[in-house]
């Protein structure tokens, strides 16, 4: 700890600033065009060992809780709502897996800034603020990996529907 404070004065300042982090990392990410998010990065590939999204449902049983997760739009009026899907077109399913990227990058960083708690907490409060910046945004992160490979089988199945569509309409006129 290098900045002393009585008790009282710690735990106001550690609610304080987990809201400013959080809000701002929200609202920081809210201002990254969604074209950064449409490309291809290694943080939001799908791994093989995550069974295109099933291994969390394994361990995690996520069906059972997700839906329990407050959604930031209910704060932060300008963010992408993604408690439901809001259409099974190609172009709504591919900005909902825009936003599960966004969502998901927001998460992870929200967790490295817990580290600043040491500067004003004891040792013991500086490891439970890490604790909590895990525990509070690990299961977020992992419903965005649960959710985007099957938001993506969806998406390319329409997008394949979409240019039969297209390519029979050209094929008769």
């Amino acid at each position: 700890m290098l900045i002393q404070l009585p008790s009282l004065w710690i735990v106001i300042l550690d609610i304080i600033t987990w809201f400013i982090l959080h809000m701002g990392i929200s609202l920081l990410m809210l201002k990254v065009p969604d074209r950064w998010f449409e490309k291809e990065h290694a943080l939001f590939k799908t791994r093989d060992w995550e069974q295109n999204g099933a291994i969390w449902q394994k361990i995690f049983r996520i069906r059972e809780w997700k839906n329990y997760l407050p959604d930031s739009s209910s704060i932060i009026k300008r963010s992408y709502d993604q408690s439901q899907l809001q259409g099974t077109d190609a172009k709504r399913i591919k900005k909902f897996i825009t936003e599960t990227k966004r969502a998901e990058l927001t998460h992870w960083l929200s967790i490295p800034p817990s580290l600043l708690f040491f500067i004003w907490n004891p040792l013991w409060a500086g490891i439970v603020m890490i604790l909590y910046a895990f525990i509070v945004n690990l299961p977020f992160i992992i419903t965005q990996r649960y959710n985007r490979p099957r938001l993506q089988r969806l998406y390319d199945r329409q997008r394949r529907k979409q240019e039969n569509i297209y390519s029979k309409q050209k094929y008769y006129t």
